[in-house]
């Protein structure tokens, strides 16, 4: 599959370009500290085979969500075909994090963050916060906060696996003790404790001192490399090593890491595919630990699998809005019934009401039924001045929603908070979400002057005519559906229930966008848009007015859709809104669309198709750590940068397929660049594509991006990404994200990058839950190219739910200027004493006949739950095994008791649902009895602080530890570039003479 565009190399329209990028890489190459954090890291580094935390992460969710689907729904060979554009951006997110670990400031040289220098215990209770953090955020439903501190602990957790010589000990298991307390703990080498010998060559073999590589349990000690100059190395201990770590020429010389198959940065380079191994089985027992102490079902929400798009809808409901409630009732009601037979998810269903001053509450609900129960329960009621609180409840709606989700709000109001809208503009965009409004006007007013004077009709409950009203009351309305990607339509009461027939249309499961542009003068325009092998069920919405509109496929037949019915579309006609559907058989190849507009007009085309991509802008790092940093936010215009595409969806019917090029393209749907594409995925078994372009210089206009490639049949395909990207000369970067603990103030560090002259910059900090001391606006004068630095403060009350997260938006604008950036961060509220500890179980007796007729004979065995911690048990289910678990009465004296036996009886079976057991005494006592065809067994224990037991049983009384498989295949390997082979002479030029 994609075997064309795997062979590519890079290629360029001319040798400048190409010896440009190279110059500005060359001149940002710098050290790595750890496994290389993503794809781009071994090009860097020249070490083609080496396994990233990108790739170790990616392979360790794809492989445990695929196993997950598979017990739940039997094996098919579509799901990784079909696991969906948001599950892959879900992906991308725990990846994001985990690299930021290798970038961000205050993470990046902290040895703690990646178990260096010997700050093991420090590691371990960090992990073991990160731990903590996930399951809290996950059954709090805090999905984006839980992706990010899981991110966060796949980084420290891969990082050991490199950095310590667990692998030099002969270790073929993974340590684990790091997640799991109870387990035993192999003590750290201390201060005055040399660690290594001596080591004069780029490959430092036998270097650890005999004890360091000790497999006599008694005997071990375990160390971890030094890095640099902080914290200073002690005498005798080990480097991290590498051409690039300054501690390496301090005794004792040398180095242990195994961050990658390169001699010049991993001294321990013969051991990486060992190392990277035991990374991949400890990643992969996090996530498995994850979903059975979660659910399956929560499990797969968390990574959006197969997830079909959230319904949001924000709904106005003071006294006015009685039709638009009703419309958005039946809509909601049509989108359900039409999910129930889909193989994907239903999805998520989020409901904000609001008026003036009341806004919320947020209704949120997996359940189609219930969301139903609310939507039928609103009420247009009330009124009073005609603004109303609609950024308000688009912000809660944001914060609330999943990324990719399609808002709708319904109103006939400006806003009253406009004050928010750069908050909002900062989620939408950071979560690539789009924000569609459908405004209702006054049925009487004539469809001519709409567009220009947005006025809307008058009500019993609004005060003010019409006349007293501004003409550009909306304005921050289509300004936001623009920038989202999302339309703004002005209709009327009586249209309004046809009109959201786009709801139904944009929450569509597998829906592709083919077009999107919009115009602002009266003129005649025409766009193309291309329909390959891969579309169907094409739909093309315009919002606006038009006098005129022919549709031309790709054989040149025509069709003028506003005078005559035709072979090639039917359309359907409402106030403010067209919607054309073209009808089967739909042609390959390129069709058009002349159009003559009265006034502001948006054209957006809609098909279904899986083929689809993700996007990110990212520069070399110039730190610590080789590697595409994401920007985050919007890239600074007319500086270079990369451009990171993923295709998703592919499958091998779309052999052949491949991908040549992204344009940039203007508001208007003009071309602004052409980025050249070259094919960098290291992984021929996934429906990704990962690609990757040199962007020279960004364009200083707001643009939109689109992918451009071929399918199988030689006809172009092109998919684009309706967001308009908003380039500008500041950044904002929040430096860390700590935990907010209840009844404490906590304070969140951010740095904002002044890319222009010397100028004033006015920021506006809000979070969704009040807990901010002071919100601005703060004022604050910046140098040219200089940088600003500070803090703000947050105090979460004692009454905060654990768990919860506080969605954190931080916006920077210049004065008179449109500079404009943001920085969005999820803090999680911890509780300060959390229990960390989880249950044990102890056998007391094993009775076994086992023969060698397996099937004649049995075996049982007695166990003892009991909870190492606070909380208490709070349920336990049979995983492993095909036998019985019967729960036993309470022991009296050294027999069971008899005294209330009937509460206790209770048997289950492998598949049975987690049996509660919160009220039960402790130790609780439970006998498992199997046929001796099986001889192990395992049971899951939780207690009600969330931790989890796995207690391995069998008949031989021998304690059986997990076996983890994996799945593991190497990549495939990149190609060396010329740039690549100069990097390597030119530092061993500096480094090594």
């Amino acid at each position: 599959m994609m075997s064309q565009a795997r062979k590519r190399v890079w290629k360029y329209n001319n040798g400048g370009a190409h010896w440009l990028m190279m110059a500005y890489l060359l001149s940002l190459i710098l050290p790595c500290t750890c496994f290389l954090p993503n794809f781009w890291s071994r090009v860097l580094t020249l070490s083609w085979d080496s396994h990233t935390h990108q790739y170790i992460t990616e392979q360790a969710i794809l492989n445990v969500t695929l196993d997950t689907l598979r017990q739940n729904q039997g094996h098919r060979t579509e799901d990784e075909t079909r696991l969906g554009r948001g599950f892959w951006r879900a992906v991308r997110e725990v990846v994001h994090s985990n690299a930021e670990m290798d970038f961000l400031s205050s993470t990046r040289s902290d040895p703690v963050y990646h178990f260096d220098s010997e700050r093991v215990d420090s590691a371990v209770a960090m992990l073991r916060r990160f731990w903590v953090h996930t399951l809290l955020s996950v059954r709090a439903n805090e999905h984006q906060s839980a992706r990010h501190s899981l991110g966060q602990l796949f980084h420290s957790l891969q990082d050991f696996y490199s950095h310590s010589n667990w692998v030099e000990m002969g270790q073929r298991s993974i340590y684990l003790h790091l997640l799991q307390p109870e387990e035993p703990a192999v003590p750290v080498a201390k201060d005055d404790t040399p660690t290594c010998m001596e080591c004069f060559s780029i490959t430092c073999r036998n270097n650890l001192l005999p004890r360091l590589t000790s497999a006599q349990k008694d005997s071990q000690l375990l160390t971890t490399g030094y890095f640099s100059t902080f914290p200073p190395k002690p005498e005798g201990k080990c480097s991290h090593g590498g051409m690039l770590d300054s501690s390496r020429s301090m005794g004792a010389k040398g180095g242990i890491n195994k961050d990658s198959t390169s001699p010049l940065f991993s001294p321990h380079h013969f051991l990486h595919v060992e190392a990277a191994t035991l990374a991949s089985q400890a990643t992969l027992t996090v996530l498995r630990d994850l979903r059975d102490t979660v659910g399956h079902k929560t499990f797969l929400r968390l990574f959006s699998v197969k997830q079909a798009p959230s319904l949001v809808f924000v709904m106005d409901t003071t006294g006015s809005m009685f039709e638009e409630i009703t419309a958005a009732r039946l809509r909601a009601h049509s989108i359900i019934q039409n999910r129930r037979n889909l193989p994907e998810q239903t999805g998520s269903f989020l409901l904000v009401p609001f008026h003036d001053p009341e806004v919320g509450p947020v209704y949120e609900t997996d359940d189609p039924n219930q969301f139903m129960e609310y939507m039928e329960n609103l009420m247009a009621l009330g009124g009073g001045d005609e603004p109303e609180m609609c950024f308000t409840a688009i912000q809660l709606a944001l914060t609330h929603s999943p990324p990719l989700s399609e808002i709708f709000v319904f109103t006939d109001a400006s806003p009253k908070d406009a004050h928010l809208f750069d908050v909002v503009k900062a989620l939408a965009l950071a979560k690539q979400s789009k924000v569609t409004f459908l405004l209702t006007e006054d049925p009487n007013y004539s469809k001519e002057s709409k567009p220009r004077s947005r006025t809307r009709r008058t009500s019993k409950r609004r005060k003010r005519s019409r006349e007293h009203l501004p003409p550009n009351r909306f304005s921050l309305y289509t300004t936001l559906s623009s920038l989202s990607g999302g339309l703004t339509i002005f209709t009327s009461n009586s249209d309004i229930h046809s009109v959201s027939s786009i709801v139904e249309d944009n929450t569509a499961a597998e829906k592709v966008t083919l077009l999107h542009v919009e115009t602002d003068q009266d003129q005649k325009s025409s766009h193309s848009f291309r329909v390959d092998s891969s579309v169907k069920d094409v739909t093309v919405h315009i919002s606006g007015f038009l006098s005129q509109c022919i549709l031309i496929d790709p054989s040149g037949q025509t069709q003028s859709l506003l005078s005559e019915k035709g072979s090639l579309a039917s359309l359907e006609v409402f106030n403010g809104l067209y919607r054309v559907r073209l009808l089967s058989p739909i042609q390959p190849g390129q069709w058009n669309l002349q159009a003559t507009a009265d006034g502001h007009v948006a054209f957006s085309i809609l098909a279904e198709s899986n083929v689809d991509f993700l996007y990110y802008f990212a520069t070399v790092t110039n730190k610590t750590h080789p590697g595409l940093a994401r920007v985050e936010g919007s890239p600074v215009a007319g500086v270079p940068a990369f451009l990171v595409i993923a295709v998703t969806g592919l499958s091998p019917h779309h052999e052949g397929v491949s991908f040549s090029h992204v344009t940039l393209l203007g508001a208007e749907g003009e071309s602004l660049k052409k980025v050249l594409l070259n094919s960098s995925s290291p992984y021929p078994s996934h429906t990704t594509e990962e690609l990757i372009g040199w962007v020279d210089s960004i364009p200083r206009a707001p643009f939109s991006v689109r992918l451009t490639g071929r399918d199988g049949g030689g006809n172009k395909l092109e998919r684009v990404a309706s967001e308009l990207v908003q380039p500008t000369h500041v950044q904002i970067q929040v430096l860390s994200t700590p935990p907010l603990v209840p009844g404490h103030s906590t304070t969140v560090e951010f740095i904002i990058f002044n890319h222009g002259g010397g100028r004033l910059f006015n920021m506006i900090a809000e979070d969704d839950s009040g807990y901010l001391h002071t919100r601005g606006p703060y004022r604050f004068y910046i140098s040219a190219h200089n940088v600003f630095h500070s803090q703000v403060g947050l105090h979460t009350p004692s009454t905060a739910q654990d768990g919860a997260t506080v969605t954190l938006t931080l916006s920077v604008q210049a004065l008179n200027s449109k500079d404009t950036n943001y920085a969005v961060a999820y803090l999680t509220v911890i509780p300060p004493d959390r229990d960390m500890s989880p249950p044990s179980c102890s056998a007391s007796r094993v009775l076994s006949s086992c023969s060698p007729a397996c099937n004649e004979s049995t075996w049982s065995m007695s166990l003892a739950l009991s909870d190492n911690g606070r909380s208490g048990l709070a349920a336990l289910q049979l995983r492993q095994g095909i036998g019985s678990l019967t729960l036993l009465p309470p022991l009296v004296g050294d027999k069971l008791g008899e005294a209330h036996s009937d509460q206790y009886k209770a048997t289950l079976v492998k598949g049975d649902p987690p049996f509660n057991v919160s009220e039960s005494p402790e130790p609780l006592w439970v006998n498992y009895t199997s046929s001796c065809c099986s001889v192990s067994a395992e049971l899951l224990v939780w207690d009600t602080a969330g931790n989890m037991k796995r207690c391995h049983f069998a008949s031989a009384q021998q304690r059986q530890l997990s076996n983890t498989r994996t799945e593991y295949s190497r990549d495939g390997p990149l190609k060396p570039t010329r740039f690549s082979l100069l990097v390597l002479l030119l530092l061993c030029t500096e480094q090594l003479f």
